[in-house]
């Protein structure tokens, strides 16, 4: 399998420039959310993407020119709003789509969630490591980098584009001393393969800054986005990871990690 000519976007897009400078071009956002760093957090999904991963959830993300807008301080009143239900650890995660291609706006966000003590955290792919990005991540409290293989070859073959910016974001962050998490989608055939858990484990096991990786199993839900958006979904015939195949995953990651969740 292969993805499809004219599906990928530059590196460098950047939707800052494009787009009205006070506001974020979102695809939705999502409040009580457990599942996206810590404690109970409001979730925006920033509009636009780099990758096509071919389990890709939510492909409706990718258009750049897709979503709505909405004002950087709107976004702030509603987190304001639901911060008495942060407690300690919650807070704002921008997810999406791909968040770094709004960097700028996004500084500007999580400074002014800093400035009302609200915890930031940034679900990226990594696809992007420039000066912008790095004065992003200096605001982001938690950092959600996904990685999708560890072997480039199957990056390609998975997300159409290679995983050497993913490896230098996490490198980055691991030289900041600044919170980091790992995120695994583990997929039967492509991303379950044990000598490339165990290679994953081995090149990050002395990273100081993982907290933990996450493990989240391949499942269909999105097929009917890609239906309503008139796309062939290439992995139909997948099935979702089978309890031995997350188990053994489960047991490879810990002999690497020093905590490892199911999603």
């Amino acid at each position: 399998m292969q993805i499809p000519e004219g599906w990928l976007l530059p590196q460098e897009t950047n939707l800052d420039h494009a787009d009205r400078p006070d506001y974020l071009r979102i695809h939705s956002i999502e409040t009580f959310g457990t599942h996206d760093g810590p404690g109970i957090r409001m979730v925006v999904f920033a509009q636009g993407c780099q990758f096509r991963c071919l389990y890709c959830a939510n492909p409706d993300t990718w258009d750049i020119y897709g979503g709505t807008f909405k004002s950087i301080e709107e976004i702030v009143q509603l987190a304001i709003h639901e911060k008495p239900y942060f407690g300690k650890q919650g807070g704002v995660t921008i997810s999406g789509g791909e968040p770094t291609l709004q960097r700028n706006k996004l500084l500007t966000l999580f400074k002014r969630l800093h400035e009302e003590g609200i915890n930031t955290a940034l679900d990226s792919n990594g696809r992007l490591l420039n000066h912008e990005v790095e004065a992003l991540f200096e605001e982001t409290d938690y950092l959600l980098l996904d990685i999708k293989h560890i072997n480039d070859d199957w990056h390609h073959k998975l997300t159409g584009v290679s995983n050497n910016s993913v490896l230098k974001v996490a490198e980055y962050r691991e030289s900041t001393g600044k919170p980091m998490w790992l995120r695994y989608v583990l997929v039967p055939g492509w991303s379950d393969q044990e000598e490339y858990l165990h290679e994953l484990g081995r090149h990050f096991q002395h990273y100081k800054t993982i907290e933990k990786i996450e493990i989240q199993p391949y499942h269909l839900l999105g097929v009917q986005k890609w239906e309503a958006l008139k796309m062939e979904y290439l992995l139909k015939d997948v099935p979702s990871p089978s309890r031995e195949i997350i188990n053994k995953t489960e047991a490879i990651f810990k002999q690497y990690f020093k905590e490892v969740k199911v999603n």
